[in-house]
């Protein structure tokens, strides 16, 4: 059983739904990094449910960073940071143990884990483990930002609305930093939020598409074949929950593409190496070309609806339906980015280390 991510920089997570608490244990990052918790209890905030349109189970989220930091400075040791769950309702999920709930993992956790499996909320598999995740990210981020890299996420789409693309990616970035509910287009706000209400009044739950921009990222960075920044990426977001689908720069349209357009020709500007185009998502050859790294992530839409539907019980070996009950979100795509910001931040960290060593994120 194995629960961590990275190479020189990793992360891992541990915890359960409804158990005592979660938490991630950040390896690697190197001695002197200034750990600001303010920016921590920020992006936790960024991350928390609000309004019709998230699970009614709140959080506080009061984390404790219990060794590798001193002095407010990291001391090169494990970093890690416990998150006590304080808000549970297991009986929610007790009574329908065995009942599979569509899209989740219960029937293969049952079959991995021998029947030992902590079932409540999803146990090890819910999303509220990403809390974890978010809390050691910002650690990251914070150091990435400090080097001139910036990391921003919006909603590309929801339920069908799309959100206005990157502009100025430094400035949207900026804005995004803050923005409790990530869209560049205010009237897309309304129409996508609108939309995750009437989803969750009819008891069902949507989908998206999050888009993510890194800027800073200088040339040179990851490796050819089976830890290409593309992989690396792709790795760590597929570890999100809910994420189905990773395509870089232009994607799945490069398909439809003649070479002519789909190549991205390189050109000086005031002698640093650019490109008129970003096609290829800032990557070459599984290498950072000095472009702002692109890529997008589809997000399926939260399994747990309280419609009717046929699953079966794999204690019983029986065909039963069934109605989901607790408390969900019927929609997790704008708590989703600021995760996706977060693991993005641990990868690149690993990643530049390979290429400059650990002291150079200092």
């Amino acid at each position: 059983m194995k629960n961590t991510f990275g190479n020189n920089v990793s992360v891992t997570l541990f915890g359960e739904s409804h158990g005592e608490a979660i938490g991630a244990v950040i390896d690697g990052l190197p001695a002197g990094v200034e750990v600001d918790e303010a920016f921590i209890t920020h992006q936790l905030d960024l991350r928390r449910p609000f309004g019709k349109i998230s699970t009614p189970r709140q959080e506080a989220d009061r984390f404790s960073i219990v060794s590798g930091v001193f002095n407010g400075k990291t001391t090169g040791t494990p970093i890690c940071v416990i998150i006590p769950n304080e808000n549970t309702k297991s009986g929610d999920y007790s009574k329908n143990y065995g009942k599979a709930r569509p899209g989740h993992a219960d029937y293969t956790a049952y079959v991995k884990y021998n029947g030992s499996e902590d079932y409540r909320g999803g146990g090890h598999f819910s999303g509220r483990i990403t809390a974890g995740l978010v809390a050691g990210g910002a650690i990251a981020l914070d150091l990435l930002k400090k080097k001139g890299i910036l990391i921003g996420t919006h909603i590309k789409k929801c339920a069908g609305i799309a959100d206005d693309g990157f502009s100025d990616y430094d400035a949207d970035i900026k804005f995004l930093s803050d923005a409790k509910f990530p869209v560049l287009n205010d009237n897309a706000k309304v129409e996508i939020i609108s939309a995750i209400e009437k989803a969750a009044e009819a008891g069902d739950s949507v989908g998206g598409i999050l888009e993510t921009v890194v800027t800073g990222v200088p040339a040179g960075a990851g490796e050819p074949w089976f830890d290409s920044v593309e992989s690396m990426l792709s790795h760590a977001l597929f570890s999100i929950p809910a994420i189905k689908g990773v395509e870089f720069g232009a994607g799945f349209g490069c398909a439809d593409m003649y070479g002519s357009q789909m190549n991205d020709q390189f050109r000086f500007e005031n002698g640093a190496v650019t490109a008129e185009t970003n096609n290829n998502g800032g990557i070459n050859g599984g290498i950072s070309n000095g472009m702002p790294i692109l890529f997008s992530c589809a997000v399926k839409p939260t399994p747990s609806i309280s419609k009717e539907q046929s699953t079966i019980n794999f204690i019983n070996g029986e065909d039963v339906t069934l109605n989901v009950t607790g408390r969900h979100d019927p929609c997790i795509v704008h708590r989703a980015r600021v995760v996706v910001d977060s693991i993005v931040a641990i990868t690149l960290c690993d990643l530049l280390s390979q290429k400059f060593g650990t002291d150079w994120l200092v």
